[in-house]
């Protein structure tokens, strides 16, 4: 059975979500390297495990890596081990994590931020199965499905000099893309009411209730953060309104002006050939940091955005404070 019942942020109805799942199905059978895309908490590392767990690997080792949080004068080391005596404080031999993931799977969340010396090892394994220990005189044979996954824009990476071409073709033979929450019809409200009776359950509390107008307010918010924000954002109101029916009016401080900000008329008139909306929406932004001094919160409370929503879009346009 394809397990999606406790891996909440794969849960939906969304035909965007579940055309990915079916994909899903259908490499995890297999071999193949895959490369998950999406933005941060859309649950990458999540659909990694299951790709896993339904593999010919299932009983294997699954070991997880954050390429970011990897020390860079290690990267080498860490990866793919080293010899006693190979730099100071090797003192003896070390297994990396490609030695930790022989028979089973390696997933390499944050796959961008790895250095270009990491990338060509990884890539000569990835071509050949061969791991050579740092300070090792010959190159070791292994068996590891690599699975990776980013955020950011490889293609971007690449063309930028920063991710090796030859690699980013490597480990893009089969990528899946996760959608943003905000592009999966319908699945905020079930996703909702999921994590209500979740937290309630583990904090033991009494589930509280969202009346149409607060969930009226989540389908229309733009979720930056993904499925992630939006447990985080269930969670404070699961321990803070236990028991209680929760309207839009209720919604926690700093989360909701985005979404409610009073209406009002602006002092805007369309022009007669038309203007890009992207663009008006640039420049107010600009000016709002402008006005602010760079101050991205009051930058935001001035947009009547959350800071959340307006760092998504500083990155949506490629802006900076500047």
């Amino acid at each position: 059975m394809w397990r999606t019942e406790v891996d909440t942020a794969l849960k939906g109805d969304s035909p965007q979500l579940q055309s990915v799942l079916r994909s899903a199905r259908l490499v995890a059978a297999t071999d193949t390297t895959t490369l998950l895309l999406g933005e941060t908490g859309t649950g990458k590392e999540l659909l990694a495990r299951l790709l896993h767990e339904h593999s010919p690997r299932h009983s294997g080792p699954w070991v997880a890596v954050n390429c970011s949080a990897l020390p860079t004068e290690l990267v080498e080391a860490e990866l793919f081990g080293y010899r006693r005596g190979a730099f100071t404080g090797a003192v003896q031999d070390g297994a990396g994590f490609v030695h930790q993931a022989d028979g089973g799977t390696l997933f390499l969340d944050e796959i961008a931020e790895l250095p270009l010396a990491g990338q060509s090892k990884l890539l000569r394994f990835l071509e050949q199965g061969e791991c050579q220990r740092l300070g090792a005189s010959r190159p070791e044979q292994l068996d590891v499905r690599i699975i990776a996954a980013t955020h950011q824009d490889l293609a971007a990476q690449v063309a930028q000099g920063r991710f090796r071409s030859d690699l980013y073709y490597r480990l893009n033979i089969i990528p899946l893309e996760l959608p943003p929450l905000r592009e999966r019809q319908g699945d905020v409200r079930l996703l909702t009411t999921h994590f209500v009776e979740e937290v309630a359950c583990s904090h033991g509390l009494v589930p509280p209730r969202f009346a149409p107008s607060a969930l009226e307010r989540f389908e229309q918010h733009e979720w930056p953060g993904n499925v992630r924000e939006l447990r985080n954002l269930v969670e404070r109101c699961v321990v803070l309104m236990s028991g209680r029916t929760i309207e839009a009016s209720d919604l926690p401080e700093g989360w909701l002006p985005d979404t409610c900000v009073a209406e009002q008329e602006l002092p805007l008139h369309l022009p007669t050939g038309g203007v890009s909306l992207e663009n008006v929406e640039v420049s107010l932004i600009r000016q709002a940091l402008e006005r602010e001094g760079g101050n991205r919160t009051k930058a935001a409370r001035l947009l009547g955005l959350t800071r959340d929503t307006l760092l998504y879009r500083l990155k949506k346009y490629a802006l900076s404070d500047s």
